[in-house]
């Protein structure tokens, strides 16, 4: 019988499954998609692959709860970076600039990875919801600010910003991408 590493096997099962989801971040982010696999995140972390089956059903599944794991802490910063700023065009440049940060962080090995699988609809679904939370900031900027169209509106920025994000990534002058795509995202959802 395995060992129990904290005060009740619901708390041991938190802990473990804390455990799965880091040691999942750090093969996806140094290895990429091709290396995640039930049984190297096991082995990362001294389980069984038979054992990581108790908290994963799949490959897939291991990327779709990392991705819910991580919208949550992205939608975070983005609401705060938006609700801290003054002024509609403030508070659309804060949460273009909060996006574009994604770039340098290691959740966004994520959006990659996501994109390479095939994930099963409950998971796409799912993950398509939380997408939502992370663009409701900006349609609430432009509902705020009187746009007639902010849903539309607001994923066609989030459009935008995912382009500049793809060239950040690829090597882009990040001063020369950030500034103009803020200036560029500012004209077209605040006009």
């Amino acid at each position: 019988m395995p060992r129990i590493s904290a005060a009740t096997v619901a708390d041991h099962r938190a802990s473990q499954h804390a455990a799965l989801l880091t040691a999942a971040m750090e093969i996806l982010v140094a290895e990429g998609p091709a290396g995640l696999t039930p049984a190297a995140v096991g082995a990362r972390v001294g389980l069984a692959r038979s054992s990581v089956y108790r908290y994963f059903s799949s490959t897939a599944d291991i990327l779709a709860q990392l991705v819910e794991d991580a919208i949550p802490r992205w939608t975070a910063r983005l609401e705060e970076a938006s609700s801290e700023a003054e002024g509609a065009r403030e508070r659309v440049r804060a949460f273009g600039a909060v996006t574009l940060s994604f770039v340098t962080h290691p959740d966004y090995a994520l959006l990659r990875a996501v994109s390479s699988v095939e994930l099963p609809r409950e998971c796409q679904d799912r993950l398509d919801q939380l997408h939502e939370t992370m663009i409701a900031p900006l349609r609430a900027t432009l509902a705020d600010a009187g746009c007639p169209h902010p849903d539309l509106v607001a994923h066609l920025g989030w459009s935008i910003l995912g382009e500049a994000q793809r060239r950040l990534a690829t090597g882009a002058d990040p001063t020369v991408v950030t500034e103009t795509t803020l200036t560029v995202l500012c004209r077209a959802v605040l006009t």
